[in-house]
């Protein structure tokens, strides 16, 4: 169910804040573990869920109050474990909220739990995390998409109604795909970084997810915003609390060209021609720089990883090995027993491209490149209102069939880097399902600061396109 029925029946005393926290605990308990979403239950929920009918009672409810929200397990929450699925923090609970979880509670949404991760946003399947595997709850032998993994699979299955997430390089946008929920990656710098652990400080971005549109919208209203401890943070131009759908008439949408598999490819024709019979302008649409946006991306997010892990030392904060006669045999056994080997990887590539030789030759040239990514979109957007693509090349997969290869792992970004590189607002909603049942997502990506612009879009697409639900979860024999 969407924001806007359960505010009206919490508005209307059709139902209580404690008895929506509690339906929700009470679906957790009974099916996450088999779907392993959650990696920590707020014990402290009814008691937030009984501060927020106070509020409602009072007639002072704001967009969110009384409503459950999942937060991804790398965002610090000053009275739960933020772990970030690694072991290297397992057991950590920040001294300090962060931004977005302070909005949150300002007004008096009820946190219900942390969400399962790759290992610090680390990975695109949330294999990675230290804990356990996340299930798509579409087919549970199916991976979820990841990082934010744990907060797609949340949704879909129906255990929160909205959760946020995290982006860097696609881990809002692929989760979603996969699960078959929409989720936005905001304009950088819309929603404040402060009190997310941070995976790739240039392109991390904190944003909603939710089973349509217009909850990520609602959603957006309340997180976004100035925050003095992010400088990075600035007011967006647009910023309201809904979204509603729109005449298309004479909207010009560009088709991203790209190969992807056949029902992926004949998912988004569909939705292209829906708009062209809305009345849209459907053109294709080449982007000669696409096929160096992983490249890219990868080298800088690589060499920002092994900057900001490189705190986890063994001496502050966080895991310490026991196994250590010198202060380099405690960093070095520290991390090596702490991070899993995504991390391990990452900050070793990291370390390569920033290395005296190496960084004229890699980091610098991805920088430039990122530059010119940004006017080669900026040039597009003089023409286009929005573009359109998959968001993943292909759909969900299972386990089983996790690529071996980390290049082929990392080519599942070709479509969603660009906007981590640029900044752009882009967002992912479902359009289609395969032959067996999985969805697809199209990825609407727009100009800087149309947030709203794009959501407008999703919603309107959403209107007439029927979603479907996930089987109920059982365990294959």
């Amino acid at each position: 169910m969407n924001i806007l029925k359960l505010r009206n029946l919490l508005d209307n005393r059709e139902i209580s804040s404690v008895e929506l926290v509690k339906s929700c605990l009470d679906r957790i308990s009974a099916s996450d573990s088999i779907i392993g979403a959650f990696l920590h239950i707020n014990s402290k929920a009814i008691k937030a869920a009984e501060q927020a009918q106070k509020r409602i009672d009072a007639k002072e409810s704001g967009v969110l109050t009384g409503i459950p929200i999942g937060v991804k397990d790398n965002i610090c929450t000053n009275d739960m474990p933020t772990t970030c699925a690694s072991r290297m923090l397992e057991g950590f609970i920040p001294p300090y909220d962060a931004d977005v979880v302070e909005r949150l509670r300002a007004q008096d949404a009820v946190l219900i739990g942390k969400l399962n991760t790759d290992e610090f946003a680390i990975g695109g399947n949330s294999a990675t995390s230290y804990y356990k595997k996340t299930r798509n709850p579409f087919n549970i032998d199916y991976v979820p998409g990841g990082s934010s993994g744990g907060s797609a699979a949340a949704v879909a299955a129906g255990f929160c109604p909205v959760a946020l997430g995290t982006d860097t390089g696609g881990s809002i946008r692929q989760p979603a795909s996969f699960c078959g929920i929409t989720g936005l990656r905001p304009t950088y710098g819309t929603v404040s970084r402060y009190g997310c652990v941070p995976m790739a400080s240039s392109m991390d971005q904190v944003g909603p997810m939710a089973v349509s549109a217009e909850d990520c919208a609602l959603l957006l209203s309340v997180i976004a915003g100035v925050d003095p401890r992010d400088q990075m943070s600035v007011e967006s131009p647009s910023k309201r609390t809904s979204v509603e759908p729109i005449s298309l008439q004479g909207k010009r949408l560009g088709l991203i060209e790209g190969d992807f598999d056949g029902e992926t490819m004949d998912a988004i024709k569909s939705a292209a021609s829906w708009y062209e019979k809305q009345g849209a302008i459907i053109e294709t649409v080449s982007l000669p720089l696409l096929e160096y946006t992983v490249p890219a991306y990868f080298i800088i997010s690589c060499a920002e990883t092994s900057a900001n892990l490189s705190r986890f030392d063994g001496l502050r904060y966080g895991y310490r090995s026991e196994n250590a006669d010198s202060y380099e045999d405690l960093v070095s056994n520290t991390r090596r027993e702490g991070f899993g080997r995504e991390v391990k990887r990452r900050i070793m590539l990291g370390n390569h491209v920033l290395c005296a030789e190496n960084y004229d030759n890699y980091y610098k040239k991805a920088v430039r490149l990122a530059g010119f990514l940004r006017q080669e979109f900026e040039t597009i957007f003089e023409t286009y209102d929005a573009l359109l693509s998959p968001v993943n090349s292909t759909t969900a997969y299972s386990y089983e069939d996790i690529p071996t290869d980390p290049a082929m792992k990392y080519l599942s970004t070709m479509y969603t880097a660009g906007a981590a590189l640029t900044g752009l607002p882009s967002l992912s909603t479902p359009c289609g399902y395969t032959s067996d049942g999985l969805p697809i997502g199209l990825m609407i990506t727009g100009a800087h600061w149309d947030d709203y612009g794009i959501l407008s879009l999703a919603n309107t697409f959403e209107q007439s396109f029927e979603r479907k639900q996930p089987p109920e979860f059982e365990v294959t024999p």
